[in-house]
């Protein structure tokens, strides 16, 4: 079937910049639809139509994507009283983008085919830079028919677009994707922590690791950028929303009987800084609960 109409659910600081490169690069028609009026009215320049309505929005699209910023929004979104499961058609594609449980991909899958519709996860990697440059990393999780079909859609926010697995693998690679990062980003907090206190530069520790085996993308972004300065925006990757993907990375491990004990210290440290006032902040922050 080709693709005629695109819809995107959910335009919030990632959702936006996504949806304006699906309308800028894409050969469809692209309708958006979000609570607030602000990112609609931005993207009407990019040719993005307005939907009043997640009905409205259904009845005019082949292929649906939700961006949403979490498993209970998910799940608002996708079954509640006026969720997309009531308007969907036969032959249509839905696929969640957010950050979710996989367990929760996994209920929806039925659901949606049930009604003869396919559904597919696709959570994203990378930063709010990537989103608008559109170099994103896209992990999906579902069918190979379904995954050809969106494949060309997804391609217009990311440079990598992976399938993973069935449904809700895209959602596990992408929370091991992000628990690492965490736990990366404690580990060389604690280095440059111990370093500057025993004397030594930690722009120069860093430039040293990075011609190393301890060399990251961490490393270089999160290090370099953020906790040599102790640069730690708010309009960036906040702590509180690390502490949702890290708590369905915890839930995960618990599921499946690991024992993730840095994934749990990370999660301490995380809770440390909303107790500190620094939830909003960029997740390098855990830097200030290090001192003794």
């Amino acid at each position: 079937m080709q693709v005629k109409t695109v819809g995107f659910i959910g335009l919030g600081v990632m959702g936006e910049a996504m949806c304006r490169n699906l309308a800028k690069k894409g050969t469809w028609k692209v309708v958006g639809f979000d609570t607030q009026a602000g990112p609609l009215d931005r993207l009407a320049s990019d040719g993005v139509a307005r939907a009043a309505s997640v009905q409205e929005l259904m009845g005019q699209c082949d292929v649906v994507l939700m961006c949403l910023p979490g498993g209970n929004e998910v799940r608002s979104v996708a079954i509640g009283e006026k969720g997309v499961i009531h308007w969907v058609r036969k032959g249509q594609t839905v696929v969640d983008m957010s950050t979710a449980p996989p367990k929760l991909m996994r209920e929806l899958e039925p659901m949606f085919r049930a009604k003869g519709a396919d559904f597919a996860d696709a959570p994203v990697a990378r930063t709010r830079r990537a989103a608008v440059d559109g170099t994103l990393s896209i992990m999906v999780g579902g069918t190979p028919e379904a995954f050809e079909r969106i494949r060309p859609i997804l391609s217009t926010m990311g440079t990598e677009v992976t399938l993973c697995g069935g449904v809700g693998a895209g959602q596990v690679v992408k929370l091991m994707n992000n628990m690492v990062v965490f736990e990366t980003t404690m580990a060389i907090a604690e280095a440059i922590s111990i370093a500057e206190a025993s004397g030594v530069d930690g722009q120069l520790l860093f430039d040293t690791m990075a011609k190393g085996s301890a060399d990251s993308f961490v490393l270089r972004n999160h290090g370099m950028k953020h906790l040599v300065p102790q640069d730690y925006p708010e309009q960036a990757f906040s702590v509180r929303y690390a502490v949702k993907d890290l708590s369905y990375a915890r839930e995960l491990a618990r599921e499946t009987g690991v024992k993730a004990r840095a994934a749990d210290l990370v999660g301490e440290l995380f809770e440390e800084a909303i107790a500190r006032g620094d939830g909003d902040r960029y997740t390098p922050v855990i830097r200030r609960g290090m001192k003794a």
